[in-house]
């Protein structure tokens, strides 16, 4: 994929402040500090394109940016141990909620886990949401390059396993190393050009 261009769109809290849904989107989900940022970042080739920080829960609105002037990233909230008030918290749901429940353009969640970590119920509980409304989710196991490939390999099963999901299926990628920024790419163009009614559920 080259990347021609990437633009900040707009940060938004509700559906009115949304940009109208015209080009495919992928949205990013992911627990605080599994390195969202840097993924996408690393994605779209630009270093500081999504502020990166070791603050947990620093993503607080829904972020869009336009890549190529023909999709839509989507930044949203990071869950789990954001250091932000409980009800700050709690007001984020329907926030994420409302976005991936009713936004036409949207062509999947790039669902991202730490390697080094155990899925936990939140990201069960997203997963089946996802699939109770038929919503593609692409699973990408992110710091890759922080694990050998035997403990890799291992973490990746025991991930599928806790997410009864299918290890051969899931992204391995590293922003240090940029290990699986083809494979992910490949997967969100083939996701963007293909009609929403034949995506997968």
């Amino acid at each position: 994929m080259l990347i021609k261009s990437v633009e900040f769109v707009t940060s938004a809290v509700r559906s009115s402040q949304f940009p109208a849904a015209v080009l495919p989107e992928f949205a990013f989900a992911g627990r605080s500090n599994v390195g969202k940022s840097s993924l996408i970042n690393t994605l779209v080739n630009r270093k500081k394109l999504v502020k990166t920080s070791r603050t947990p829960g620093k993503t607080r609105l829904i972020n869009f940016f336009c890549v190529n002037d023909s999709l839509m990233f989507v930044d949203l909230p990071g869950y789990g141990y954001a250091r932000v008030s409980e009800s700050e918290r709690r007001s984020w749901q329907p926030m994420i909620e409302g976005y991936l429940a009713g936004r036409e353009s949207l062509r999947a969640v790039i669902v991202i886990l730490d390697v080094r970590r155990t899925p936990g119920g939140e990201e069960i509980q997203l997963l089946q949401w996802l699939e109770q409304r038929g919503i593609t989710a692409v699973l990408v196991v992110t710091k890759s390059d922080k694990l050998s490939k035997a403990a890799q390999k291992k973490q990746i099963q025991i991930i599928a396993d806790t997410l009864a999901a299918d290890p051969e299926e899931m992204l391995v990628f590293s922003a240090k190393s940029r290990e699986g920024w083809d494979a992910l790419w490949n997967a969100i163009v083939s996701l963007a050009q293909a009609p929403p009614e034949d995506e997968p559920a």
